[in-house]
């Protein structure tokens, strides 16, 4: 602004003295004229310094309001900057959360491991740790705080579940300083941090506190660092007015009050922002500002000093005084000169006056060739105001050419380019054009660019005006910045991307390769910079990469295929490797995009699951086969002994003793039978033959049935069995005869294992969730407690039944294939006495069922006996 102050005085000064040259010209000089010039530099020179005492005047005041703009601009970078790292941390909190809602052990290695590697992505944290609701720290990233518990009071009021709350000033390096000791640790002065607390509530109603302990030096650090300015310093304080962090500059303790400050005095919390200048957090006077935060119950300032401001200004004021001195005495000087000088230059007139009429005629050729141009064309006088304009003006400002007369280029763009289109009309003499780049605001409204070009045009090496030219590139301005953000968009993604990625050219050397492709190969791109794709490769590798990269070439699609390449540990991993061909600016190839993708640990598995998975099937072929086998053998033999032994009771009725022992042979022969049965029940569960049909029954209908069906087997073994059912129905889809088997299976063991004369009870009734129970309670020897699920097990007895009162062990399996089809589940407990209890439970479908009950039913009616 001096410059230009000093720019349109001296333009001033030229234009009086053009004016007295006119004006000596027109007539002879008299001592009139001299006295008029003497008295006209007098005014000048007044003007001068009246023009400079407002502007020094002026400047002070704008030096004031920028402090004072600076100084809320800075508050409101603090601000944000605790906001954001707030946010983070209240980020993290809710992630390492998340995965403790997940299953994630608080005290697991993962969830240290978890921790740690948030402290390392969070640099403004002094730690984290995880508390139970007692106070005890389950885990955190100082390893001595173990199973220790805190002083939760220290944190505030702690928030509910899925809420954060962040809590005042605690002077402590971290949770071990909460922690009631003998020998407690004193934290150094001006050390502490700020707890953000985060409430978790796990599915067992277990809670847990997450502490992120925020570093307030920190906080102040970065501030510090993003002022770069010494004479500002900055503070954050608590909406109490407690200092929580404070820079270099600050001299107060903290956790010491600012209550007096006019931020907590006068202003919140009726106003969450503002400014003021006085005293502040120094002695000396500041031009100050504060800022709370918005979600946080924080308040941020920055100051600066007063000196420290108009420090320049000051500088500038005496430089100023020197200016007006030396323009005194070149007025001073001028006056003289032009006083002597107006006498010659009256010779000169005519000469002028036929050379300007001469220019004047020439000028009017060219403004007609000028007005036929496409382009923005102007030229303006010395101080820069236009004298001319080809047409292209009306439709660009929408304005005829006459209305441009007088005005500045500089003040018609946008006023963050008008110091660099201003400085193109400098006066300084040259022969060089002089280009700058600005934007302004055309008749529709539209912001439009244009490329500006000035040549000055001179006379005796003095400026006399400037020629130019405007080009309007809007759009090609628009399409680089376009093509930038892509081009840093596509930079941001590929950096940030989790895969390894690089860019090769056609020959095979490294251009681009983004963090992820460091990470894994452990080499940094100024390592591979000049080498080639093979060279990071085995040797015996390099032919694969080179065909594959001949096949990218000659397809032009894009390539995928698998080889094994070194991680930094040392390691040969398996990775999918992704191939695209890249294209330059004539179409043609350029390089190739290159994706790795580990699935070291994929291929692994899946080497796992296919061994495992042979395994089992040659197990159940095994199985299948022996099954097969045994039932064909057994079931031929047993039909010749069942049928020879009924022939033989037939015949030997006459002999009773003889009779009896065919009968023997038969029934040895039926329970045979019966074994074999079941092995093919089990053959037939496994291999997914037995369909089951549900339909809405009545269970009670259902145990009578059975009860009464095996009465003989009750009477004798001499046992009473009681059925304690409900009177109201026992509605439930199942298959009738799938359940009836279900429920004979376990009374039957039941009668085989109950002392004789002892009571076997049947009881149903509702769980608490509405399912319907049947439980069948013995007076037996019970179940050791070890056995009470391998009893459910194929082929799996009962140590207490290995006397051989017991079957195949595959009578329990079969019940609870059946139950599970059934969406049911069935299970044994000892009783507290003597005995055992088997539970059946099945889910209850009342007889209103909902057509979507019907046609679920109807689906689970279609469902497999399968294992």
């Amino acid at each position: 602004m001096r410059r230009a102050i000093v720019h349109n005085d001296s333009l001033r000064m030229r234009s009086f003295w053009s004016l007295i040259a006119r004006r000596g010209f027109a007539r002879r000089a008299t001592q009139s004229d001299v006295r008029v010039a003497v008295f006209t530099g007098v005014v000048v020179t007044l003007s001068i310094w009246a023009a400079l005492t407002a502007f020094t005047t002026h400047e002070r005041d704008q030096v004031l309001a920028e402090a004072h703009g600076r100084s809320a601009l800075l508050t409101r970078v603090f601000a944000q900057n605790v906001s954001r790292s707030v946010d983070s941390a209240n980020l993290a909190n809710a992630s390492l959360g998340n995965q403790l809602v997940l299953g994630l052990a608080p005290d697991s290695p993962e969830m240290r491991a978890a921790l740690g590697q948030t402290l390392v992505n969070l640099p403004f944290l002094r730690g984290l740790g995880i508390v139970d609701a007692k106070g005890w720290v389950v885990s955190s990233t100082e390893v001595e705080t173990g199973n220790q518990a805190i002083d939760m009071r220290a944190l505030g009021p702690l928030p509910e579940p899925d809420h954060d709350r962040l809590g005042g000033f605690i002077a402590a390096r971290d949770l071990r300083d909460l922690m009631p000791s003998s020998s407690p640790r004193a934290a150094p002065p001006g050390v502490g941090f700020l707890p953000l607390v985060r409430t978790v509530q796990l599915h067992n109603g277990q809670r847990f506190h997450l502490v992120a302990m925020l570093n307030s030096d920190a906080l102040a650090n970065v501030q510090q660092v993003t002022m770069s300015d010494s004479s500002a310093v900055a503070a954050l304080a608590s909406f109490d007015g407690t200092l929580i962090a404070s820079t270099a500059g600050v001299r107060r303790p903290l956790g010491s009050s600012l209550s007096d400050l006019p931020p907590f005095k006068d202003f919140l919390p009726r106003r969450d922002h503002g400014q003021w200048q006085g005293m502040g957090l120094r002695d000396s006077a500041q031009i100050a500002s504060f800022r709370a935060l918005d979600t946080r119950p924080l308040v941020a300032m920055v100051e600066i000093g007063v000196r420290d401001a108009t420090a320049g200004w000051q500088n500038k004021a005496c430089g100023l005084i020197a200016a007006g001195l030396v323009a005194t005495i070149l007025i001073a000087g001028v006056t003289g000169v032009v006083a002597r000088s107006l006498r010659v230059r009256m010779a000169a007139r005519h000469e002028i006056d036929a050379a300007q009429f001469e220019v004047a005629q020439r000028e009017r050729v060219l403004s007609v060739t000028l007005r036929s141009l496409q382009e923005l064309i102007f030229r303006t006088d010395a101080n820069g105001a236009i004298t001319f304009v080809n047409n292209h003006w009306i439709p660009v400002m929408g304005t005829g050419v006459t209305a441009a007369h007088g005005l500045r280029p500089w003040e018609l763009v946008l006023p963050s380019d008008r110091d660099r289109l201003w400085s193109l009309f400098s006066t300084q003499p040259g022969h060089e054009a002089r280009r700058a780049q600005a934007s302004l605001v055309d008749a529709t409204g539209t912001v439009r660019t244009f490329d500006i070009s000035v040549m000055p045009l001179q006379n005796d090496n003095v400026v006399t005006g400037f020629a130019g030219s405007a080009i309007d590139v809007t759009e090609r301005v628009a399409v680089e910045r376009k093509l930038e953000a892509q081009l840093a968009f596509t930079r941001l993604v590929m950096e940030i991307s989790p895969l390894p990625k690089s860019v090769i050219t056609l020959d095979g050397r490294y251009v681009i390769v983004n963090k992820a492709w460091e990470d894994f190969t452990g080499q940094r791109y100024g390592d591979v910079a000049c080498a080639t794709q093979a060279a990071s490769a085995h040797a015996h590798l390099r032919p694969l990469h080179e065909e594959q990269d001949r096949r990218l070439l000659a397809s032009g699609r894009p390539l995928r295929y698998e080889t094994c390449v070194t991680h930094r540990d040392g390691s040969l991993r398996a990775v999918v490797v992704n191939k695209v061909l890249l294209h330059g600016p004539d179409g043609r190839p350029s390089g190739i995009l290159c994706v790795l993708m580990d699935v070291s640990e994929f291929r692994d598995a899946e080497r796992a699951t296919r061994e495992a998975r042979d395994a089992a099937e040659e197990t159940s072929r095994a199985k299948s086969e022996f099954i097969a086998n045994i039932s064909h053998e057994l079931r031929t033999p047993l039909q010749s002994i069942i049928g020879f032994s009924e022939l033989g009771q037939i015949r030997a009725e006459s002999s009773g003793r003889l009779s009896a022992m065919f009968g023997e042979i038969h029934s040895a022969g039926q329970r045979m039978l019966m074994l074999v049965n079941d092995l093919l029940d089990v053959s037939k569960i496994d291999s997914t033959v037995g369909a089951i049909h549900l339909e809405s029954t009545d269970l009670r209908g259902l145990i009578r049935a059975v009860v009464r069906e095996i009465d003989p087997l009750i009477g004798g073994h001499q046992l009473h069995v009681v059925a304690q059912l409900p009177d109201e129905p026992m509605i439930a889809r199942v298959d009738p005869p799938r359940f009836q088997q279900v429920v004979r299976n376990v009374l039957a063991n039941a009668i085989k294992f109950a002392p004789t004369r002892s009571r076997i009870d049947i009881i149903g009734d509702c769980t608490p969730s509405g399912d319907l129970r049947i439980v069948l309670r013995d007076q037996g020897p019970g179940i050791p407690g070890d056995e009470l699920e391998t009893i459910f097990e194929a082929f799996v007895q009962s140590s207490q039944t290995k006397d051989g009162s017991g079957g195949t062990g595959l009578g329990l399996a079969i019940c609870r294939k059946i139950i599970d089809a059934h969406g049911g589940r069935i299970h044994a407990e000892n009783l507290p006495e003597v005995g055992a209890a088997f539970h059946i439970v099945l889910p209850a479908r009342h007889s209103a069922a909902t057509d979507k009950d019907k046609a679920d039913s109807l689906a689970a009616a279609t469902c497999w006996l399968a294992a």
